[in-house]
């Protein structure tokens, strides 16, 4: 399974991922984060961590183990600087 290389998600279906300016899907970025050969948002690494976190609430829909919002920081903090966006970027 792919993981998205700018907020980290899971792509793990076509209707997941991005597509390039021809319209083709992009393998490495997802739907939310890139679409025709663009980035929807023009954020710094930190803003996506703060962006992203802002989901917290959805993602612990559903699961034993809830992260609170300063874990889910933290971890993105040592992950997302490995993701191909911020690791040319930051």
């Amino acid at each position: 399974m792919n993981i998205c290389q700018s907020c980290g998600m899971p792509i793990d279906s076509d209707d997941l991922k991005g597509t390039n300016e021809d319209g083709s899907l992009n393998q490495e970025y997802c739907t939310y984060c890139f679409h025709d050969g663009k980035f929807t948002h023009d954020f710094t690494m930190d803003q996506m961590i703060f962006h992203s976190v802002s989901l917290i609430d959805r993602m612990n829909v559903g699961t034993e183990r809830k992260i609170d919002r300063e874990e889910a920081i933290r971890k993105m903090r040592g992950y997302f600087p490995k993701l191909k966006r911020w690791r040319k970027m930051e």
